[in-house]
């Protein structure tokens, strides 16, 4: 299949993929749609992080139609394979179809998330000839950096009360839920004292790792809290442990795979490593069908010169065997959704300050309020000072919506049964139904696969496919 670019969802795509638009290098991008928004006598309005909403009056016999909102970020994932040279912030990308009919870019990143969506907006906007109600077309930016560009939106950018976002696909498939997020950070003052016992080092290594969101339910190992819990069971079995630093996990986000922990011990080292031992075969027996790798690396190190008081050493060692982290709880409407978690994603330490950062999820504000306060009530029992920030609202399942119901007769008019799925990672929907809980939301989108990696590819009949469906759901929103 070719790659038309007399089809206009595929001339935007193509235009797209000439503009450089990584996540914080949208003013490109974002000056472009508001060009097009001036050629095609449109209203508009830019932002300070160029964010564009594009307002377009509704066709004749839809004016007393509630508005419908469209959705999509500009920015993309720039990576790319170690051999290939490539400058994301001024080369164009290399766009090619392959034998079974699927766009690549050579050796990069493609931009199809979230280059479909704006396509697609582009295309309906210019569109004369499609029956639609008033449309309201919101370009956002840094979606990929921490849906960046639309917390910057205020309650008045939202131009209606339901709306299509363009950030998901599947063809066939809708989210229909996804989790607000905040980020806890926990910091200590450290404390020092000379030392003259040994030092060892402890290392996790092994673990799986992965998205905080999507993969939190698998029960895989952080490297963080399985560090603290062998270090406690080496306390509980009566020997001494005094930290000398302790660094962990690379994203707050991530679920983190390796940490290390020095510490010093009057211990006699074959005790010390006969219980480590015992605390790898039991953990490593807890995670056999979850995180098989898992191993603890256990050896002696040089001497340290200071580590820290006896209190601060315990008080560490104790917040973070006991804080909660993980999996918290399930959803009861959707099967196999994650409703809360909490996922302790980096420590690290330096001459002055301990810092944990924890990354929150869930759809449920009430959820979200009762994992703050167990973080706050921990971090007060052991004299942490804990920063609440970034704090986002979810977006919960909602049984009735009649925009779903609307997509569902189009899908099954083109034979196709429309399968509703849920997301506990983050998605911009939750900031925009946090704006106006009333809205009422679906998500839509072509057939792709491999964000972010440049193995990213979208199949062109279904970005075909796709547009003809988009179309007549919004001419359906009488």
């Amino acid at each position: 299949m070719e790659f038309d670019l007399n089809k206009r969802h595929c001339y935007w795509f193509d235009a797209l993929a000439q503009i450089p638009r990584g996540s914080g290098n949208e003013k490109a991008a974002s000056d472009f749609i508001v060009q097009f928004a001036k050629d095609h006598g449109l209203n508009y309005k830019q932002d300070h992080v160029w964010n564009v909403i594009v307002d377009k009056p509704a066709s004749p016999g839809y004016e007393d139609a509630e508005p419908l909102i469209m959705q999509a970020h500009l920015d993309v994932v720039c990576e790319k394979n170690k051999d290939v040279e490539h400058d994301f912030t001024k080369d164009p990308l290399d766009l090619y179809v392959d034998e079974e009919g699927w766009l690549h870019a050579r050796g990069t990143t493609l931009g199809c998330d979230d280059g479909f969506g704006v396509s697609y907006m582009l295309a309906v906007l210019e569109d004369e000839t499609l029956p639609h109600p008033p449309l309201s077309c919101m370009f956002t930016t840094m979606e990929e950096i921490g849906l960046l560009g639309a917390r910057e939106l205020k309650k008045e950018d939202i131009h209606g009360k339901r709306l299509i976002n363009l950030d998901s696909g599947g063809e066939t498939k809708t989210s229909v839920s996804s989790a607000g997020g905040c980020t806890a950070v926990v910091t200590r003052a450290l404390e020092f004292e000379d030392n003259a016992d040994p030092t060892y080092m402890l290392g996790i290594r092994g673990l799986l790792g992965g998205h905080s969101g999507g993969l939190i339910h698998l029960e895989r190992g952080n490297s963080n809290t399985l560090a603290a819990r062998i270090l406690k069971e080496l306390q509980l079995a009566g020997m001494d442990v005094r930290l000398v630093s302790f660094n962990g996990g690379l994203k707050f986000n991530a679920i983190p795979r390796e940490a290390d922990v020095y510490f010093t011990s009057r211990t006699p080292k074959e005790e010390l490593e006969a219980q480590v031992r015992v605390s790898e075969k039991n953990i490593l027996s807890e995670l056999e069908f979850s995180d098989a790798g898992f191993k603890v690396l256990f050896e002696a190190a040089d001497t340290a010169a200071q580590r820290y008081t006896e209190s601060l050493s315990n008080e560490l060692i104790d917040f973070l065997f006991l804080v909660i982290n993980g999996f918290q709880h399930k959803s009861m409407a959707i099967e196999g959704l994650t409703a809360a978690s909490l996922n302790f994603g980096t420590i690290t330490t330096d001459d002055t300050k301990f810092e944990a950062t924890a990354l929150m999820r869930s759809a449920l504000e009430s959820h979200m309020d009762d994992m703050i306060n167990h973080v706050k009530v921990m971090s007060t029992l052991l004299h942490m000072d804990t920063a609440f920030k970034d704090r986002f609202p979810g977006w919960a399942y909602a049984k009735n919506s009649p925009l779903r119901e609307i997509a569902r007769k189009v899908e099954e008019a083109h034979g196709n049964t429309l399968e509703e799925s849920a997301s506990h990672g983050g998605l911009e929907c939750s900031i925009f139904k946090g704006l106006v809980p009333e809205l009422d939301i679906i998500t839509f989108g072509p057939i792709a696969s491999g964000a972010h990696t440049p193995d990213e590819k979208l199949d062109l009949a279904s970005f075909d496919r796709a547009f003809e469906m988009l179309k007549e759901i919004i001419s359906a929103c009488h």
